[in-house]
């Protein structure tokens, strides 16, 4: 079966559009078969972008496992200033980043990556809905490549379910960079933060 997490390009097509409002402002995104919730922006990433909101982010962005881009993009727009990468191990979603960051008039830089394989600089800030349904050695790998790949002072904001095991990522936060805060809570998201210390 060809899951959002893998490369699915042999999935029929099925575009649509879908508008979803933030902070006043209307974005249009485009989705397609074998994308995360492909229906529109889901309620975990609303609140991680919540919670972005209310931060003061500097400097470069990863948007980490970006889907069709809604997290990045959005980001993008309410931190013009910032630097924003978005990667994904999913052709299509990256596709489809690209087509949602020109109509919506961001500049981007967007790449196939799985995990952070093909990602080789570092940032200030990595942002990030990881894809559960691949099971924590997988997205637990993730968190400790993010150690590596944010500057010193970076931080991580993750949003994870409480039944979908927020709970155990934020202890394997803490181990990694010493440091895990419950920054939001909403309808069981728990959006964590990490913030690299030291080298």
């Amino acid at each position: 079966m060809a899951h959002y997490f893998t490369d699915n390009r042999e999935l029929d097509k099925n575009r649509r559009e879908h508008t979803f409002r933030f902070l006043d402002c209307l974005y249009i995104f485009t989705t397609d078969n074998g994308v995360f919730s492909k229906t529109g922006v889901d309620y975990g990433s609303y609140v991680l972008l919540k919670a972005i909101a209310e931060q003061d982010l500097k400097g470069s962005v990863l948007d980490m496992g970006c889907g069709y881009g809604p997290l990045g993009i959005i980001t993008k727009s309410i931190y013009p200033n910032c630097q924003l990468t978005m990667v994904d191990v999913n052709p299509r979603a990256v596709e489809l980043s690209k087509i949602n960051c020109t109509q919506n008039k961001v500049e981007c830089n967007v790449f196939v990556s799985d995990g952070y394989q093909s990602v080789d600089h570092q940032f200030d800030v990595i942002i990030t809905n990881p894809p559960i349904r691949t099971g924590k050695k997988v997205i637990y790998k993730m968190f400790e490549d993010a150690y590596t790949h944010l500057n010193n002072g970076g931080s991580i904001y993750a949003v994870i379910r409480k039944q979908q095991g927020a709970d155990s990522a934020k202890k394997k936060f803490a181990e990694i960079f010493g440091n895990c805060d419950v920054i939001a809570k909403d309808r069981g998201y728990y959006i964590l933060q990490s913030r690299k210390l030291t080298d």
